[in-house]
Formats: structure tokens, C-alpha cells, sequence
């Protein structure tokens, strides 16, 4: 979906899509770049997208097809898959007796830092996307990303010093 829909937006190199993913995607998607080359050869053995120039993966440009759009739109409408939550900081803080005080306090200073810094990216995100004509119908739907992304930030620094805030009344 990921591939597809990257494609959709504008024809591109494994290499630029494998950059797209990361920068653009990548602060709510990710995709292992092992599988970015095998899902463009089948993707082009399914004839949903199409290569033009080298023949060498790399240096190839892929576009979608129409057949690769009705499948995109196809992917696009299925449920939403949720994966089970694997986040490391919340296990260490469960088990934060053993760990201790000090440790959890520097594990959610460092997540407060973190979501400090990603708060400015979309921030700097938003405006970037604003300013762009090329893509102008996409720019409404790319906000909302961003937006979620901002909320999550927010919603993390607020918990950080809450959790901060718990952290000194344990240590008393």
C-alpha cells in the first residue's frame, strides 16, 4: 500500500521511493528498505506499476498503472489492521521498581526530548507542506498526518511531565 500510494503521488526511482518512505512517510509508516525492490518486482509482475528506463531496479523509474490505482483504492478501503503495541519504554517503566527511580526519571526525560524535537519537525513539516504547489489537492490530507503526529507529541510531553511530576512523589 505504502508503494502504491507513494506512487500515485508521482512517478519515481526504488531509490527516491525508499527516501519518500523515510522522510515523508516515516513519522507514521515504516517499511523495511530489504522489501521496498521486491515489492516494486512484484508489483511489476502484477502490472500495477511499470518501469521505464534501466533495466537495474535503481536506477529504473516506476510508475503506477491503472490497474495499480483501482488497487490502491482497493487496499486503501480495507479495515485498518491494528498491530499489538510494542513500545519499550512502557515495559521498562512497568517493571520501573527493579530499574529504579532515577533510571525511569532519565528514560522519560529523554522521551520528553524526543518529543520535543519531533513537535518542531511537524511544525516545520506543516509549513513545508503548505508551501508546496505540485501537490496542492494532497496538501489538506498530508496536514492531518501531520496534525496527528503534532497531537502525539503534545500528548507525550504532557505525560512526561506528569510522569515526571509522579516520579518526584515516589522518590520522596
Amino acid at each position: 500500500m505504502a508503494v502504491l500510494g507513494a506512487l500515485s503521488i508521482e512517478p519515481m526511482t526504488g531509490y527516491a521511493l525508499r527516501e519518500t518512505i523515510r522522510d515523508v512517510l516515516g513519522h507514521f509508516w515504516s517499511e523495511s528498505f530489504g522489501q521496498i525492490y521486491p515489492a516494486l518486482a512484484e508489483l511489476e509482475r502484477l502490472e500495477l506499476v511499470e518501469r521505464s528506463g534501466s533495466a537495474k531496479a535503481g536506477s529504473s523509474t516506476f510508475t503506477i498503472t491503472a490497474a495499480g490505482r483501482r488497487r490502491l483504492r482497493e487496499l486503501l478501503g480495507e479495515p485498518v489492521q491494528v498491530a499489538p503495541a510494542r513500545n519499550g519504554l512502557m515495559l521498562r517503566l512497568f517493571f520501573g521498581r527493579t530499574l529504579g527511580v532515577e533510571a525511569c526519571r532519565e528514560l522519560v526525560v529523554a522521551a520528553e526530548a524526543d518529543a520535543q524535537r519531533r513537535l518542531l519537525e511537524f511544525d516545520a513539516l506543516a509549513v513545508q507542506v503548505a508551501g508546496e504547489t505540485q501537490h496542492a489537492a494532497d496538501e489538506p490530507f498530508w496536514q492531518l498526518t501531520i496534525s496527528a503526529g503534532r497531537h502525539s507529541a503534545q500528548a507525550t510531553i504532557a505525560w512526561a511531565q506528569e510522569c515526571l511530576a509522579a516520579l518526584d512523589e515516589v522518590a520522596r
